[in-house]
This record gives C-alpha cells, sequence and structure tokens, in this order.
C-alpha cells in the first residue's frame, strides 16, 4: 500500500503542477485572441486543439499496451529524464538570473499586437487566423501533457491518478481565467517549472532502472529520494551560478 501511494502521489502531483504550467501558458494565447477577435474564434480553436489531444491519447493508448513492459519502462524512463532535465535546466537558470523570466504578460501584449496587425492587412482572414492561434497553442502545450500523463502512468495503471491532476490544474486555470480575463501572471511558473523538472527527472531515473532491471531500495519510494537529490542539486546550481554575480556586484 504505502508502494502504491508513494506512486500515485507524486505521479498526480507531476501531472498537476506540469498541466498548471502548460495550461497557463496556453491561456494567455486563447485570451489575447479573444480581446483582439471575441470568444467565438478563440473558443472553436481551442476546442479543436482539445479534440485532437483527445484522439491522440485515444490512439496511443492501446499502442502501449502492445509494447514489453521493460522496453516500455526503458524508453518512457531515458525519454522523461531529458524531458525533466530540459525542465530543470531552465529553470536553474531563470532563478539564477542567466535568463530572465518567462513574462505572461509580454506574452500577451506581443500575441494582443501580431494579432491587430494583422486584422489591419486582411480584415476577412483573421477569424480564421484567431482560431488557428488558439488550436496551435492548446495543441503545443497539450501535447507536453498528454506526454507527461501516459509517460507517468505507462505499465503501472497510473492513468486515472495522472489524468486527474492533469484535468484539475487545466480545469483551475481555464475556471480563473473566464473569470478574471487577464493573463495569470502572478503564477509563480518557474518555480513550477523548477518543481516539475525535479519530479519528472526523478521520475525518468526510476523508470529507466526498471527497464534495465533495477531493483531499487524501498520500491516506488525511491522516486522520493531521487526527487530529494535532484532537488539539491538544483539548489546547489542556483546557488553556483549566482556566486560570481554577487562577487562582482560587491
Amino acid at each position: 500500500m504505502t508502494g502504491s501511494f508513494a506512486h500515485i502521489g507524486p505521479a498526480m502531483t507531476t501531472a498537476f503542477l506540469a498541466s498548471l504550467v502548460e495550461a497557463v501558458e496556453a491561456l494567455t494565447i486563447v485570451l489575447a485572441v479573444a480581446t483582439v477577435r471575441g470568444w467565438r474564434p478563440a473558443g472553436l480553436g481551442a476546442f479543436a486543439g482539445l479534440l485532437v489531444l483527445a484522439l491522440i491519447v485515444v490512439a496511443l493508448g492501446p499502442l502501449l499496451d502492445r509494447v514489453p513492459l521493460h522496453l516500455l519502462q526503458l524508453a518512457i524512463g531515458i525519454l522523461l529524464l531529458l524531458f525533466g532535465m530540459r525542465w530543470l535546466r531552465k529553470a536553474i537558470l531563470r532563478s539564477a538570473g542567466v535568463i530572465p523570466l518567462h513574462d505572461e504578460l509580454t506574452t500577451f501584449a506581443a500575441e494582443t499586437a501580431e494579432l491587430r496587425e494583422q486584422a489591419r492587412r486582411n480584415e476577412a482572414r483573421l477569424d480564421w487566423l484567431a482560431a488557428l492561434a488558439t488550436f496551435k497553442a492548446v495543441l503545443l502545450e497539450g501535447l507536453e501533457v498528454v506526454f507527461i500523463v501516459i509517460a507517468l502512468s505507462a505499465g503501472r495503471g497510473m492513468l486515472i491518478p495522472a489524468s486527474a491532476g492533469a484535468v484539475a490544474a487545466c480545469l483551475l486555470v481555464a475556471g480563473v481565467g473566464f473569470v478574471v480575463h487577464r493573463p495569470l501572471a502572478r503564477v509563480p511558473e518557474n518555480t513550477l517549472k523548477f518543481a516539475v523538472g525535479v519530479m519528472l527527472s526523478a521520475f525518468g531515473v526510476f523508470w529507466t532502472g526498471e527497464g534495465l532491471g533495477v531493483a531499487w531500495p524501498g520500491a516506488d519510494l525511491a522516486i522520493v529520494g531521487f526527487a530529494v537529490l535532484f532537488l539539491a542539486v538544483g539548489f546547489a546550481s542556483v546557488a553556483f551560478l549566482r556566486r560570481p554575480r554577487i562577487k562582482a556586484l560587491s
């Protein structure tokens, strides 16, 4: 029971946080389109993107069951590790001030300005372009969510908990966005990406070892240990990257 809980809890939390980040980024584009052209093209594009994502999930689910478990674990473990390290690397660099933080208000302003410029050039086609913008935003951000959910659940029957975490995050962001009608700029996106990067990397190491036949001490509880290790390395990396800047200022 403990092992099961140790696996379900991190899987659901990781899916929730990852989906929260991606949903916030997609919402920014949808709101920009709705501001310029109204909710009809924005909603149609977003709905079409969600429909394509649902079809992808339906198509991929049965295919994964045909892959031998150890190969599936190894492949997904490597992909999760690469995916998580990418998120963690960017979060570390942003936390250390090496690259700027992602700004949803800036993205919103840029997308709105681009749509208005397109409106001046070709008013008749703008509704199609607006719908296409939300479609692409929802599809591209959603593909990362779909991958994470499938990867976290493959071979362990975690599809329902991981999907529940992802759906809860998307509904939360959509609900808040619908109420406030503005980008969720106050969401600590880089902190969330840091946490997701840590968790995905931890799952990646765990799955890769399982695929190679490694018997981890503590079974599923090893995921927590890996997460603590990656978190410590992440904090140490941020401190190391900040040190030269502090010395230069002093």
